[in-house]
């Protein structure tokens, strides 16, 4: 049997957990968190794209799409459910506040703007437009973000695609169908 050291970390002076309207959970700014901030480094168990197939096929459909893997490199994905710290709660979002840097070995998550205190971190996850996806493999990986211009999934839809073009046209008639009900109300004469 092997006994695990457990090592005390000291809480993020930036962010605290908490539910997210967004996804499960998600990190909330403490404090003002000036623009240029490197906020935590995201990190996790290190292992190669084989590895992470492996352990987080995406043959389920019947659950939401949910895993901590980020990729660092051509060999190398980050599982942060091996190993990782509080980064891995940091949602998605298509307007977002965050980015993912990566910085010689390292991804950080750093501030694009001025964050004001109790606004929930975020930075746009932009996941790899595989080939053959179709528009059920977008509403797969969906996006809940809420923005205004929320492209539906964590997808980074590649615009060169023939289904791009089918799902931003689905998209664009759905938020046209949702702003022309915007702003009526039904009152009783």
């Amino acid at each position: 049997m092997t006994i695990r050291k457990q090592v005390r970390r000291r809480p993020n002076p930036w962010f605290r957990l908490r539910r997210s309207r967004i996804q499960g959970t998600g990190a909330f700014a403490i404090v003002d968190i000036p623009k240029g901030t490197r906020i935590i480094e995201y990190t996790g168990e290190h292992i190669t794209g084989a590895e992470a197939d492996r352990r987080y096929p995406d043959e389920d459909r019947a659950e939401r799409h949910h895993t901590f893997l980020f990729t660092l490199n051509q060999r190398t994905v980050i599982d942060a459910a091996h190993g990782g710290n509080e980064a891995r709660f940091i949602n998605h979002s298509c307007n977002p506040n965050c980015d993912a840097i990566i910085e010689r070995g390292h991804i950080w998550i750093d501030a694009l703007r001025d964050i004001p205190k109790g606004a929930e971190l975020a930075y746009d996850y932009q996941f790899e437009h595989v080939r053959d996806y179709t528009e059920e493999d977008l509403h797969f990986y969906g996006c809940r973000c809420g923005a205004a211009n929320c492209r539906g999934t964590i997808v980074k839809v590649d615009g060169r695609r023939k289904i791009a073009r089918a799902w931003h046209a689905s998209r664009g008639a759905a938020r046209h169908a949702a702003s022309r009900h915007a702003g009526h109300t039904h009152r009783k004469a």
